[in-house]
């Protein structure tokens, strides 16, 4: 075998080896402009657009997302948001090592809000051999954006990026679209319900009012009044 071929291959690995790294860089550069800039769009936003369900979405600030609906997303999806570092190990040893004759809670999983940003704006949904897939770049995202963007920062990016409907993305789209008003006017309830459709708002419908979201609106305004007053849930929401 001729020494060609074989400088050839180490050249196209090279070649292959520095693309993947200038991907890299700017997928990290991306990240850190997202500190202050919405993303354009994303993945998710775009598969719902083909698929034909449109995108209805309006992004807004911090000071114009009620506190209600920040207190909600805690009290629903990340009551320990306030505490961790991008990841709840408490929740992921009890997924892994919990009581194994207990009946697995369904939708009791350890994904934070900081993990479930990182997906929706950089990665994709899926399930299956996508999620596997996903969940060495997710861990790296959710590292990056708690390195760089801090608490605040990633809860109003999850409270404009998720999908809140069909084809609504973001709570003031979805504030909108129930109940006729900004989401800085929304109350409690509404609030619960609009973070109730989580985490399949195509199927889990607020209006008109799925089962779901009817039996689990009143344990989360529930939890909210339980989570209230924390110190460090009050700094983080205010």
């Amino acid at each position: 075998m001729s020494a060609k071929p074989k400088k050839t291959t180490r050249n196209l690995a090279a070649k292959m080896l520095k693309i993947v790294l200038a991907l890299f860089l700017c997928s990290v550069l991306y990240t850190v402009l997202c500190r202050w800039v919405m993303p354009p769009i994303t993945i998710t936003q775009l598969a719902d657009v083909c698929r034909g369900y449109g995108l209805k979405r309006d992004y807004v600030s911090w000071n114009e997302i009620s506190r209600e609906v920040k207190l909600a997303a805690l009290a629903s999806e990340d009551q320990r948001f306030a505490e961790h570092n991008g990841f709840d190990w408490k929740s992921i040893d009890k997924s892994v090592n919990g009581p194994k004759k207990k009946k697995k809670i369904r939708g009791a999983g350890a994904s934070t809000i900081s993990q479930q940003t990182a997906k929706n704006v950089f990665l994709w949904q899926g399930t299956g051999i996508c999620r596997y897939i996903r969940k060495a770049p997710e861990f790296l995202y959710t590292q990056l954006i708690e390195w760089t963007w801090g608490k605040k920062r990633i809860l109003e990016v999850y409270l404009n990026v998720i999908e809140m409907g069909p084809g609504i993305y973001g709570i003031e789209a979805a504030s909108q679209t129930y109940f006729h008003k900004p989401a800085k006017n929304l109350s409690r309830t509404e609030a619960a319900m609009i973070i109730a459709c989580l985490p399949n708002p195509k199927k889990f419908t607020v209006k008109p009012m799925s089962r779901r979201v009817q039996w689990r609106t009143p344990h989360i305004v529930a939890q909210m009044d339980n989570l209230e007053g924390d110190e460090d849930v009050e700094e983080l929401i205010q």
